[in-house]
């Protein structure tokens, strides 16, 4: 039973894209692993930018 746990930053990532992030990974291990999508679970979590880090320091946003 594959489970695959995606993170992101919680940026206003919207139901329509979690919707598609979801179906685009089991769709991944379905054609590569040959999984059933049925048992294959998918958990999206959301990080705030203050507990992310990118090349050593803490993550804030890029800065527009």
């Amino acid at each position: 039973m594959p489970y695959i746990n995606i993170k992101v930053t919680d940026e206003q990532v919207t139901k329509d894209q979690k919707r598609l992030l979801i179906e685009g990974a089991t769709q991944l291990v379905v054609d590569i692993l040959n999984k059933d999508p049925k048992t294959t679970h998918v958990v999206i979590e959301e990080i705030p930018l203050g507990n992310w880090g990118v090349n050593g320091k803490q993550y804030l946003g890029i800065k527009k």
